[in-house]
This record gives structure tokens, sequence and C-alpha cells, in this order.
């Protein structure tokens, strides 16, 4: 178990973890006391028929979700709605390899999936909150890969789902993607095979991290629009130096790995013996498919392809020139556009 501070209270606000005991997962291994960090907004009305359920991305947590997307002057409003929002295994504030117990924790930490992400939750939300239907699961990235999880695994507690610049199935393309994120990592000697004393032993593979994510995370209209200076950067070194290495060489190395094993191997068709078309077939939710048009991993093209095969789901383009990250909400005109998605979709009779 290692101490990291970037995985407190102090860096993001206030969560509960909650217990949800022995989770057993796909791949055969054990969680023998799973962990997951839970902020909520609003409160849950007396029938628990108001929860609206949102799933985090890649290095994210429930922190971007409640500085952006969370509030009485967005579609997410906890006046109206309980809003839980979990945070994923191996987010490093749910159960995570640098946090486990020792028999599980760093290089011995099992392999887990989408699904025991989706598992997890569920067991969370009947369990300790009672919640046995959602109004909406909503989920960017890594959270529409357990967006989309969810509606075909469990479509009877799935009203509304809004999958956000994210794929049902990971393509070959987001696995060679994933699998250099993961070598920038064990690349580097400090990283020990897994058992190093500290993240900041394994700072040069986490920088060329946060360099590869510069060159797909951004669309190349970014780069060529030199976007970087709305952001009160005078280069685009500025740029990698003042903010996505920082981002990244906080965390922990293991806990990254983690997440892209998981993002490698998103696949609601493995419920159909590799049948995407009978997998996506199964949801029942009211869907909105909600790609950014210059997402360099997640194209419209292949959301639209998986959108067709839904039959209570509609397309909508979210226009925003950061791509893949714009999610972090940092152009004044992505939020409204989601909000108003989200809105409309809220407001559809199910």
């Amino acid at each position: 178990m290692i101490d990291n501070p970037f995985y407190s209270h102090e860096f993001h606000g206030d969560y509960d973890l909650v217990s949800i005991g022995r989770l057993e997962l796909e791949e055969g291994g054990v969680i023998p006391d799973c962990r997951l960090a839970v902020a909520t907004f609003g409160t849950l009305n007396e029938a628990k028929d108001n929860a609206i359920l949102v799933t985090t991305w890649y290095s994210g947590t429930h922190q971007i979700w409640r500085d952006a997307y969370i509030g009485p002057d967005h579609a997410l409003n906890p006046d109206e709605y309980f809003i839980v929002v979990i945070d994923q295994i191996g987010s490093g504030l749910s159960t995570s390899p640098h946090n486990a117990p020792d028999e599980i924790s760093m290089s011995k930490f099992p392999r887990v999936r989408i699904g025991d992400d989706v598992v997890a939750q569920e067991r969370l939300l009947r369990e300790h909150f009672g919640i046995e239907t959602l109004q909406l699961v909503v989920g960017g990235s890594m959270g529409a890969q357990q967006t989309y999880e969810w509606a075909v695994r469990f479509p009877e507690k799935v009203l509304r789902a809004a999958p956000i610049a994210g794929t049902a199935q990971n393509t070959p393309h987001d696995f060679l993607y994933t699998k250099a994120l993961v070598d920038t990592i064990t690349c580097d000697p400090g990283w020990n095979g897994g058992e190093y004393a500290s993240n900041t032993e394994v700072v040069d593979g986490l920088t060329r991290h946060a360099g590869i994510w510069a060159v797909m995370g951004f669309s190349t209209e970014f780069w060529k629009q030199e976007v970087w200076r709305a952001l009160d950067f005078d280069s685009k070194e500025a740029f990698l130096a003042g903010f996505l290495e920082p981002y990244f060489t906080a965390m922990d190395p293991n806990d990254l790995l983690c997440m892209a094993w998981k993002w490698q191997r998103g696949d609601v068709a493995r419920h159909t013996g590799g049948d995407l078309d009978a997998a996506l077939g199964r949801i029942t939710a009211r869907t909105f498919v909600m790609p950014i048009d210059e997402d360099m991993f997640f194209p419209v093209r292949d959301c639209r392809a998986e959108q067709e095969k839904i039959k209570t789901s509609e397309l909508r383009v979210v226009e925003d020139v950061l791509g893949h990250l714009g999610l972090f909400a940092v152009a004044p005109t992505y939020m409204p556009q989601i909000d108003a998605h989200l809105a409309e979709l809220l407001g559809t009779r199910v």
C-alpha cells in the first residue's frame, strides 16, 4: 500500500467510501473487501425512483462531474434528482492497486473488467441506497463503456442511457493506443515490475504518458488553431508542462494500468457470444449516443454504427474542437450542448 496525497479529500472534495464486501471478478480474481468512492448530490425521494448514476472515465473521478456537470443550472439538477457518482475500481479513490490490502496490492492486483465495475455499482445502489431503478445512467469515455454495460446487463433497471464519447465494443485502434499508454509506464525502469515505492519513481514514464495523451486526446484542430492560448498558455510546450504533465504525474502508475487493461477489453458482446447486434438489441433504455465530432478515439462513425443497432436510440453529436478531452468541459460551448441533450433525454417518457 502506497500513500499518495493526490487521492484524498484535499484534491477531490467530499466523498464516502462504501464497502460492498467480497467481489468475485470475471477473470477469476477476488477483491476481498471492495470499497467504492461515492459522491452524492440531491435527495433520494421516498419512492427511490429519482436516481441518476454517473460513471467515471480513465484517470477521472467524481470531481469533474461535480465541478462542471452537476448543479441547479444543469440538466443533472440535484434539486430534482438524486445523483450518485461512483468512482470506478482502479480510480485511486475506490479500491485500487496502490491502496489495496497487501495480499492484492500493487503488481498483485487482480484483473478487473468493465463488467466488474457495473456489478459492484449495482450492488452498492441496491444494498446501500435501496435503489432498484435508474432514471439515467450517464458517463464519458470509460464511463460510456460502463453505461453501455449497464444498459445491456441490467436493461430492466435503466430507463435512460447517455454514453458520451465512448463505444460499447472497444476498437482495435483504441486497443493499440492504450497499449502505447501502458508501454510508456512499464518501460520506465522505475516501474520495477509494479513494485515501486512511490509514483515519483515512475515520473519519466508518466510524463511520456501525458505526451501521448497530447497527441491523441486533443484533436489536430486543437493544436492547429492553438486553442491552448485561450487557456492562458503562451506555447504548446508550456501547455504540456503546465497542464497535462502535472495532471498525470500526480497519479499512481498501477492504478492507470488497471484502468487501461479494462478499457482495452470493454465489450458488451461477450454477453452474447460475440454478437454485438444481439447485445445492443437487449437495450430497452431510451438512449442518446453522444460522440464528440473531433474525437480521435471514438469517432462519430464508430458511435453511429453502434447507435443504429439500438432500437430506442438517437445520435446526438457534440461539437468541440478539443476532441476527446472536450469531456473536461473547458470550451464554453460544450456544456450547453450536453445540458440540452440530457435535459431532452430526461424529459422523454419511458
